[in-house]
This record gives C-alpha cells, sequence and structure tokens, in this order.
C-alpha cells in the first residue's frame, strides 16, 4: 500500500483562529481535519499529518521547515500533498514553502491547491503542481478531490496531461507529442493565422504569458517640499467603521480626516483585519499607521506636508482585481489633491 503525508495550517487542524497562528510545527500519527477527506480519495493511506501555524512559517520559515523536515526523516512516503489553501495567502506561501523543501530533500512528488488570486500560486507553480482550487473552504471537497485523481495517477504510474487538462497552473515545462492529426507545424501555424484574420477563436500552441508591469514613477526632488499620502491594507478605521470595511475580501475601502490629529489613538481608532492578532494595533494604531512619525517628520522639515487623509483597506483574502480596482479609485482621489508621493503600509 502506497503512503502518503499531509500538511495543513492550525485553522485545519482545528486547533484555533489567528490567535493560534504562532503554533509550532507538530506530525499526528493518522488523520486530522481534510486529510478526511484526501484519505478516502487517494489510492494511497495517509499515515501522518504535519500542522503548523501560518504565522509560524511565515515568520519562522527556516525554522519551521527544519522542524518539519526533521518529523519526515524516519518516516515512508510516497506523495506529499498540502493544502488545499483557497484565497488565504500566507497559508498557500506555507503549502508551497513546504512542498518545495520536500520535493528537495526527499524527491517524491508533491501537490498542494490554491486559488488564482493567492500569491503562492506566482511564486510557486514553476516548482511544483499547484492545483486551481476554490475561494473557500466550501470548495474542500472539490478542491481535495482533484488533487487525489492527479495523486493517483502518479501513484499507479499512469501517463498524466497537460495542465490544462489536469487543471494545475502551468509550470512553464515544454513536452513534445505526436497529434492524431499528423498536421505538420506549418499547417497549424496557417490554420491558426487564418481563424485569427476571419476573428475566429483559436488555441495557439505557444501562450505568451502576460506581464502586469508597473512603470517606476520618477523620484521626488525636494521632500522637504513634497505632500505625503498614506495608504494602508492593515484595516486601519474609525472604530465604528464607518465605510462597513470588510475585515477580508474587501471590496471598499475608507479615506479619513487626520488633519487635527498629532497622532492615532486607540479607542477612537482600529484594526478590522482578521488576517492578524489586532491587540497591537487597536492598542496604538500608529504601529501599521505610523500618523506619529509622519508629523513629526514635518516638523523637522523632512517632509513638506502629510496629506489631510489617510486611506484604508484590507489586504487578507482580498482579489488582485478588487485590489487594482480600489487603488485606481484611490489615486484619483490623491490626484484630485496634488498629492506627490504615497506611502503604503501593510502589516
Amino acid at each position: 500500500m502506497k503512503k502518503a503525508i499531509h500538511y495543513i495550517n492550525q485553522f485545519f487542524a482545528g486547533i484555533g483562529g489567528e490567535d493560534t497562528a504562532d503554533y509550532k510545527p507538530e506530525i499526528r500519527e493518522g488523520l486530522v481535519g481534510p486529510s478526511l477527506a484526501l484519505n478516502s480519495m487517494l489510492d494511497a493511506e495517509v499515515t501522518h499529518t504535519v500542522i503548523c501555524g501560518d504565522n509560524f512559517m511565515g515568520s519562522n520559515t527556516d525554522e519551521a521547515v527544519e522542524i518539519i523536515l526533521g518529523f519526515l526523516e524516519d518516516k515512508e512516503f510516497d506523495i506529499f500533498v498540502a493544502g488545499p489553501a483557497f484565497q488565504a495567502g500566507r497559508y498557500g506561501v506555507a503549502c508551497g514553502t513546504i512542498c518545495k523543501a520536500v520535493k528537495e530533500k526527499f524527491n517524491v512528488p508533491v501537490i498542494t491547491s490554491m486559488n488564482v488570486e493567492n500569491p503562492g500560486v506566482e511564486m510557486f507553480k514553476k516548482d511544483m503542481y499547484v492545483f486551481e482550487g476554490g475561494k473557500s473552504a466550501a470548495k474542500l471537497r472539490d478542491d481535495v478531490k482533484v488533487m487525489a485523481n492527479f495523486a493517483n495517477k502518479i501513484l499507479k504510474g499512469e501517463e498524466t496531461g497537460s495542465a490544462d487538462e489536469e487543471g494545475f497552473f502551468p509550470r512553464g515545462i515544454r513536452a513534445q507529442t505526436w497529434l492524431e492529426s499528423g498536421k505538420t507545424a506549418a499547417e497549424r501555424g496557417v490554420e491558426m493565422l487564418i481563424k485569427k484574420l476571419n476573428d475566429a477563436p483559436y488555441i495557439t500552441e505557444l501562450p505568451i504569458p502576460k506581464q502586469d508591469r508597473v512603470p517606476i514613477a520618477e523620484p521626488i526632488k525636494d521632500l522637504s517640499k513634497a505632500n505625503i499620502a498614506m495608504v494602508t491594507t492593515g484595516g486601519i478605521v474609525p472604530v465604528d467603521n464607518p465605510d462597513r470595511i470588510q475585515s477580508a475580501s474587501a471590496t471598499r475601502w475608507g479615506r479619513y480626516d487626520i488633519s487635527k490629529d498629532e497622532r492615532l489613538e486607540g479607542g477612537v481608532y482600529k484594526t478590522i483585519h482578521a488576517g492578524f492578532d489586532p491587540a497591537a494595533a487597536d492598542a496604538d494604531p500608529n504601529v501599521i499607521m505610523p500618523i506619529d512619525a509622519m508629523k513629526s517628520y514635518v516638523k523637522e522639515g523632512k517632509i513638506g506636508k502629510l496629506h489631510d487623509y489617510f486611506y484604508s483597506t484590507v489586504g487578507t483574502g482580498t482579489t488582485q482585481a478588487e485590489a487594482a480596482r480600489m487603488g485606481r479609485e484611490i489615486v484619483e482621489k490623491l490626484k484630485e489633491d496634488n498629492v506627490d508621493g504615497v506611502i503604503m503600509t501593510s502589516t
């Protein structure tokens, strides 16, 4: 019987949410959480489940990887599966990080799954099989099934299809195949050209990745005369959250007047961000939105002016499309107020 090991985070292990995100790596014999679903669909036995808090993996990456690889030293396994991670950015990066390390150390197949908006996709899709998953845990069984079906092919030594056929993100690997049609490249190329000239649908055999390139702005010539604005994805808002910005997967942003404030006071402002422990930011919002430091820079003449408003939204789970839209809307406001530069703070 083939054997598998599954990696999950502290939330899906049932340990807790953000308050336990610093949970140190642990390995348990048998099935925990999503491992139950994976084991039921896999032509192998999930013998162990590895658990690690997302914050611990993100903040202590080398230590976390070393501990987990140590767990696996005396284990027999034929495949390693992580996730699925959905849109959870830290979880996705953790899955990619440990899969890459396991692949390099033990030379076994590794598989994970995450939503297209997860930053882990761009970071790791060339290093391993990363399947395109759903946005939330509502798709857990579906995502696990896709991973298990592909893993079963690998375990049985069966031929696997292309990224499009199997559902994983392209890895940039080109393989030579023989087409049943027997048409030469020249014939296929002419056919595609004719379709393109006639606005007919066609599929290229050599897709060119689209690069979202943002031109670098010109440097500010004299900061002592510049109007600088502050923007954050750390979720700092007035305590009543007047714009009803979501704590995750945000689609809204807020603009808040700080013209008469020397600093942001706890109890007046807070964070509504669901991706980290809010205690420190609620006690002193300036740790994320440092209005106190910026006001000091104005007095010292390091910058000419601090813009009268700061802008805020939440980054965790927010899709690239929504982030781009909100960014464009905020930029329009900044242009109207003749802002010369922006300092972007996160968590």
